[in-house]
């Protein structure tokens, strides 16, 4: 796995942009993702739909590379941790979170995830409805209007589409920046791309394994 990296300086504060579909604030030593949606292959594979464990365990070693490889002791999710009810995939997570004795986790509560208190818990899992860390403001839902904060959200899985010649189109995962928010890429493989929604004046980092491009 390629960590590719682009640096932006929003407000002051040096934001790193991964073309792993992650944010790293060097000032907090936060490592920042949406859209992990954990529980989701075995909720379809409840369902009669037959998904791979792989597919959850892959995401989770993308994380713990990105973990290590910014040395990070703090990890900020914004919305849609977990996708559905409890079920086997908590188990998996529970148990890739025993090697990060210190890491601290906080999760902006998105419309995901409805797992009681007590799972999260037990998760050793701080829960917000929102997140204020001067001068960013962390939310799950992109704001609709200029605001005084910053914001950087998830939600709406962006992303872009890029055509060629011969009606070849290829869709790729991005960031969006704009003058007052972030949209975060989903960090999950296994979800959709929205290339519809973009925000008004917004800048587009799309990525592939390998590199990151400004549209």
């Amino acid at each position: 796995m390629k960590i590719s990296t682009k640096n932006i300086i929003i407000n002051d504060e040096a934001l790193t942009l991964t073309n792993q579909r992650a944010l790293y604030w060097k000032r907090e030593n936060a490592l920042i993702i949406s859209d992990v949606h954990i529980g989701k292959t075995a909720h379809f594979r409840k369902h009669g739909i037959p998904m791979p464990n792989a597919i959850l365990q892959h995401d989770l070693e993308r994380l713990k590379t990105l973990i290590l490889h910014f040395k990070t002791q703090q990890l900020w999710i914004v919305g849609d941790l977990f996708h559905a009810e409890n079920n086997g995939d908590m188990s998996t997570f529970k148990l890739w979170l025993e090697q990060f004795e210190n890491l601290e986790i906080t999760l902006v509560k998105g419309n995901h995830d409805r797992l009681s208190n007590t799972l999260m818990d037990d998760f050793n899992i701080k829960v917000e409805t929102e997140l204020m860390v001067p001068p960013f403001q962390f939310i799950h839902e992109p704001m609709e209007q200029e605001n005084d904060m910053f914001s950087i959200s998830g939600h709406i899985h962006p992303g872009v589409m890029i055509k060629g010649k011969g009606k070849q189109k290829l869709r790729l995962p991005c960031f969006q920046v704009t003058n007052n928010q972030i949209i975060l890429p989903a960090f999950s493989l296994f979800t959709g791309l929205n290339t519809r929604i973009k925000p008004k004046d917004c800048v587009n980092y799309a990525f592939t394994e390998t590199a990151i491009f400004e549209f």
